[in-house]
């Protein structure tokens, strides 16, 4: 059939990126005897015709032909033909059933319909290739028994087949798991799976790695059948699957990988950066790649056990306790990210966690230290707070063992251990982490890092301020390219508060507006507004842009206009005439921020409390009350509790108005409480814990404020 391709219109098909015209080629290739051709084949389709999931008319179309691909013996990679089928397969699955579904190109599919009848029909072809000798085929292929077949006692016992048969862990761990998805696809399969996924658990006689396997996916097939017994159990299990450490630290041992992942030994001597990449873009690149890689492998069977637990806090915690003290090194690293996820999703006292994710902060244990070193540094203070000693602790012995010059050592993974261990540091304001943000900014050396950390240490101004205004005189603004690190260092300097960066700001204000970069003016204008009357001197440059046809300019210059001279009577107007562009709301907030001078502005702002969108409603009444005062809290108090009820990302916006209100806000006690007893985090879904943690301080201190 592969070579029956041109019997299908491809043109009149589109994939992610448009005409499906290549497919046939890429299908072509992937038999191909060449590696690097197949591999440009594959990586074609899944970025095309199989885009983020996507399952197009032109992928569906192609099932025919792959499943011929997987039937003929010279193939050279049959197994990765299986796993683009059943990642085709899953993906409709996720799909409506009678969902249409259109791709960027507009090309409509009906990936349901289309795409699981076809793969139900193969059902005798998978249990074929479940079969096959070749063992990476049948790891590719048993996830279909419990994805296609729809007979559920045949699907079943070819499974208990598989169990007995396999040798190796990895398949015999997906016999079960694949059990575990026919009981949760079939329901009449659920009773007697879980028998047997009970059995497999208790039976002393196998392997400690099986037993775990079917206790997680036993407790993921009936969740509500969880007891007090499950981590206990799962845990001493763990214990048995981990192995004692080949040697313990010793002062002078050199820093190594995780110790059992090929791909991240490989990291220890990893080349020299590209000087044609910019070192941030290559940092994103390999935070890329280390993102889901695993180490430890227990790791998908624990993080499928987090998951069951969900809001069993204590339990996990627990579970977490076991991963993060286990000898095993490769078992703590992939602990890391769990207890971040925990952190993030989930509210509660997490200085337990804390203290054992600082624990990981080992010297000689670079690669596990800087996935714990960027936890901690993404955490509020307020939450981070008990980490700060082991981070200085560990920045300390980095720079006895190596020299005060390791934020630059040529070992690429002490070098990321320490840097993450500064700037955590940093981010708690600690002054030790000076002398390597020092280091950064004199050496050049990753201090894109340094100046992102720089803001962070206030006191340390007088030494940070000069090196970091020198690098925006520097900064060539004529260039797209060269604005993110100019963004940066302003931010910087905004965050140190230091009048004394003034007159920089103003030659970089005087360059972006030459140049016209319009971000860049923006920024500048925003951080000089920040320092307030310590910016007159730069007001000359300023007054044209308060009246520039860009809303963006005319916004920030019109703040910082206000933020020196306090003169409502050049401010309202401007802001008022800003109502009606795309910065309506930032214009509002920035009236109610002048408060009672703008009571001008109120004529416009009433109208926007009938508005169909809940934070324009929101951003209006707010402003009203901090213009209008408490005369106005029956009027506003009802709109930001109708906004809170209708949509929750709006909580922390809410309160901060509602703290604003002193006792006018008393009707809304019941509603804060409610908040509060609330165990899962609340916020913008991109907002992060640090929206979180303000919002219960802020709810906090509302109750108090009342009491």
């Amino acid at each position: 059939m592969i070579n029956n391709l041109e019997d299908v219109d491809w043109s009149s098909m589109g994939h992610a990126y448009g005409s499906a015209e290549e497919v046939p080629l890429w299908l072509e290739r992937m038999a191909s005897p060449d590696p690097e051709v197949r591999e440009e084949a594959f990586s074609s389709f899944y970025g095309s015709a199989h885009h983020q999931g996507g399952v197009y008319r032109c992928t569906t179309a192609s099932i025919p032909y792959l499943f011929a691909l997987a039937d003929d013996p010279r193939t050279p990679d049959r197994a990765a033909v299986l796993a683009l089928l059943l990642s085709i397969g899953r993906a409709a699955l996720d799909c409506d059933p009678e969902g249409i579904y259109y791709s960027a190109a507009g090309d409509m599919s009906t990936p349901y319909e289309e795409a699981v009848p076809r793969m139900r029909e193969r059902a005798a072809d998978f249990e074929r290739y479940a079969a096959d000798p070749d063992p990476r085929v049948r790891r590719a292929a048993v996830p279909a028994l419990g994805l296609f077949l729809d007979d559920t006692d045949r699907a079943f016992a070819l499974l208990r087949e598989r169990l007995a048969a396999e040798s190796g862990t990895a398949e015999r761990l997906l016999a079960v798991e694949t059990a575990a998805e026919l009981a949760r696809r079939l329901p009449q399969a659920l009773d007697p799976v879980a028998t047997w996924l009970t059995a497999l658990a208790t039976d002393s006689s196998l392997d400690a790695d099986i037993r775990l396997a079917a206790l997680v996916h036993r407790a993921a097939c009936t969740p509500q059948t969880i007891g007090t017994d499950l981590v206990p159990t799962a845990t001493a299990l763990l214990r048995q699957l981990t192995p004692e450490p080949d040697h313990q630290d010793e002062p002078d041992a050199e820093p190594t990988a995780c110790g059992q992942c090929a791909a991240c030994t490989a990291a220890a001597t990893e080349p020299a950066p590209n000087p044609t990449v910019p070192p941030q873009l290559a940092a994103v690149f390999a935070d890329l790649d280390r993102h889901g890689r695993t180490h430890a492998p227990t790791t998908e069977l624990l993080t499928t056990l987090h998951r069951v637990l969900d809001a069993r806090l204590a339990e996990r915690t627990a579970l977490l306790t076991a991963q993060l003290t286990s000898p095993d090194r490769a078992t703590r690293h992939d602990a890391i990210p769990m207890a971040k996820n925990l952190i993030r999703s989930w509210r509660g006292d997490h200085t337990h966690l804390v203290r054992l994710l600082a624990d990981q902060l080992r010297p000689h244990e670079p690669y596990t230290t800087a996935e714990a070193a960027e936890t901690l540094g993404q955490l509020p203070p307020t939450l981070a707070e008990p980490a700060r000693a082991p981070l200085a602790t560990l920045v300390e012995a980095h720079r006895t063992a190596h020299g005060p010059t390791v934020w630059a050592s040529p070992h690429p993974l002490l070098r990321r251990a320490h840097q993450e261990a500064v700037t955590a540091l940093a981010r708690l304001g600690d002054q030790r982490a000076l002398p390597d943000l020092l280091t950064a900014l004199d050496t050049g050396v990753d201090d894109w890092r340094a100046i992102a950390a720089a803001g962070h240490l206030p006191r340390a101004a007088g030494e940070l301020l000069p090196r970091l205004t020198r690098r925006l005189a520097d900064a060539d603004l004529s260039q797209d390219w060269s604005w993110p690190e100019a963004r940066a260092l302003v931010a910087a300097l905004g965050l140190l508060g230091d009048p004394a960066a003034v007159p920089a700001l103003g030659d970089a204000l005087t360059a972006c507006v030459r140049q016209d970069q319009r971000r860049g003016t923006v920024a500048v204008l925003e951080v000089l507004a920040g320092l307030g009357p310590d910016a007159a001197q730069v007001l000359a440059s300023v007054r044209p842009l308060a009246d520039a046809e860009d809303p963006d300019l005319r916004l920030a210059a019109t703040q910082l206009l206000w933020a020196v001279e306090r003169d409502p009577a050049d401010a309202v107007p401007r802001l008022t005439a800003l109502l009606d562009t795309h910065k309506q709301r930032n214009a509002v907030e920035a009236l109610g921020r002048i408060g009672a001078p703008a009571a001008a502005a109120l004529p416009a702002l009433r109208p926007m409390l009938q508005d169909g969108y809940d934070w324009t409603r929101l951003h209006a009444a707010a402003a009203i009350h901090d213009i209008a005062g408490p005369t106005e809290a029956g009027t506003v108090r009802p709109v930001l509790l109708e906004a809170w009820e209708q949509n929750g990302a709006t909580a922390g916006f809410v309160l901060d108005c509602l703290r604003r209100m002193g006792p006018d806000a008393a009707p809304a006690l019941p509603r804060i409480r409610a908040e509060l007893a609330r165990p899962r985090r609340s916020g913008r879904i991109f907002a992060g814990i640090d929206e979180d943690e303000a919002l219960q301080h802020t709810a906090r201190a509302i109750i108090d404020q009342l009491a």
